[in-house]
């Protein structure tokens, strides 16, 4: 073993009680069309090769080894997740899954309870998944440093200094506290403000003692069990009863009822706002939120003219705009201060000063019953990826890709038909009792309620077209038999 790596081995065996949790639920309403609810902002590739839950991962990951990590995120996410972070190191990450989001007080209650079990001792890095944090070093000494206090029973949180007036962060007012920690300096947290109108963000950056709340966090998990406890007690008795509902039976009923039961709050309104123990880091990290699309001015490098241009874009004349094209042409001339998203189904155009207002959109996508909010025309899966071709009338037309020796689970469906056609490689079709190989320019028919498997037994992918009809379309008429990717609703943790 190399001089680094045993550097990094101490460094780890010093932190034995220190467990990241990473926050991973959201859908990223703000940074819609790109996020959508079933492939949200975190699994995104924003400002490089990595996607923002796998930069998360990666940053703390020389402190944190992957099997003190635990992910919170939901049912629609947790495939793709452990799909990303596969390739990083050895091991694996933990996930806990939450039946249905209610919001953060109730996410990190979960992870609480959770760690409390498995390490009394254990400390809780608390990060969401979708920030940039470019000073990663710096980083994580301020993590060793917020350690060092939450070990004296404070509620540590990070403060960014802010350099501009920000409506769409929290903040926090703080003063100067006298540490009981040697050679730990923190503030003392007066104050917590969510969003603030321009005037009054104008007024906190002049006055200096307000930081933006970062929404990352560092306590004992069983001092925020104590805290819940206290201030929340009707949420720490429903995480109880899902503690102990929890079992080798997954997300049951008696798990799915206990988590009902919880309202939504926050952990900053539900204890931060309340507790007499909260602790502030000023964290010089070089953080940015990406919030909005108009935060993406603090990430992205631009050209000579103030541009950022993604994808496939062709601009003449546009000065400080955010430009992103996908698979068609975006083609942009003279704009100023705007923002361009265009992708297979949908196009949002909006002035950078109300990138903060997309979440309308995606809201009135859903009053609409519209699946833009939804879901992208290609959607990517553990065995490959299908996209919608077209869809009308009791019939919807799909391109299905199959990875080499991947499989889709035995399934059936109860109100459609499914007719496949090979159009590059082979498969190999369970249809009912029968197994057989379907090759280029073949096809076959899926009868409703039949069990049946798509495979590619080869070594190139598989393309097929498929044409559904029926009465009932969508993704939830599938009833799973079995399956290679744990599709199966369990509870992880």
């Amino acid at each position: 073993m190399n001089k680094k790596s045993n550097t990094k081995l101490a460094i780890r065996n010093s932190h034995t009680h220190l467990y990241a949790v990473i926050m991973a639920g959201g859908s990223g309403t703000r940074f819609w069309p790109l996020s959508r609810q079933l492939s949200p902002k975190q699994l995104l590739k924003i400002n490089g090769d990595d996607s923002l839950i796998q930069q998360t991962v990666k940053r703390i990951n020389s402190l944190v080894p992957l099997n003190r990590v635990h992910i919170v995120t939901n049912e629609n996410h947790y495939l793709e997740m452990k799909m990303q972070l596969s390739s990083i190191g050895n091991g694996s990450c933990n996930f806990l899954i939450e039946p249905e989001g209610r919001n953060t007080a109730a996410a990190i209650g979960l992870a609480a309870a959770s760690l409390y079990k498995k390490d009394p001792d254990s400390l809780m890095l608390i990060m969401p998944a979708d920030h940039i944090i470019k000073r990663s070093e710096r980083f994580l000494d301020i993590v060793r440093h917020a350690a060092e206090i939450a070990k004296k029973d404070y509620l540590v949180t990070f403060g960014i200094k802010p350099n501009r007036p920000e409506t769409g962060y929290g903040y926090i007012k703080a003063r100067s506290q006298k540490s009981e920690v040697r050679s730990q300096k923190y503030l003392k947290a007066e104050k917590f403000t969510e969003k603030p109108d321009l005037e009054t963000a104008k007024r906190y950056l002049k006055e200096g003692d307000y930081y933006w709340n970062s929404g990352i966090f560092l306590w004992k998990s069983s001092v925020i069990l104590n805290e819940i406890k206290s201030y929340l007690p009707d949420l720490y008795k429903n995480l109880m009863d899902v503690k102990k509902a929890v079992g080798g039976n997954g997300l049951d009923a008696a798990v799915r009822s206990a988590y009902q039961r919880i309202k939504p709050i926050s952990i900053d309104y539900g204890i931060l706002e309340k507790s007499k123990k909260v602790a502030v880091i000023p964290a010089d990290i070089d953080w940015c939120d990406v919030g909005s699309w108009s935060a993406l001015d603090e990430v992205v490098e631009k050209d000579k003219d103030g541009n950022i241009k993604m994808g496939n874009v062709i601009d003449i004349g546009s000065v400080n705009s955010i430009l992103y094209g996908g698979k068609r042409v975006l083609a942009t001339i003279g704009l100023k201060d705007l923002v361009v998203v265009d992708t297979d189904d949908a196009t949002l155009v909006c002035k950078k000063t109300d990138a903060q207002k997309v979440g309308k959109i995606v809201e009135e996508l859903k009053r609409r019953g519209s699946e833009a909010h939804l879901t992208h025309r290609t959607v990517h899966r553990p065995w490959g990826a299908y996209t919608v071709l077209e869809a009308g009338d009791r019939f919807k037309i799909k391109r299905i890709e199959v990875k080499p020796k991947a499989k889709l689970s035995l399934q059936m469906h109860h109100h459609r038909s499914e007719h496949w056609v090979v159009v590059s490689g082979t498969a190999r079709v369970t249809n009912g009792d029968k197994v057989y190989n379907v090759h280029v320019n073949e096809s076959t028919y899926i009868p409703p309620s039949t069990r049946h498997r798509l495979e590619n037994p080869g070594i190139v992918p598989l393309h097929i077209i498929e044409v559904q009809s029926g009465e009932y379309l969508e993704e939830d008429d599938i009833v799973r038999i079995a399956d290679d990717y744990e599709r199966v609703k369990k509870l992880k943790g």
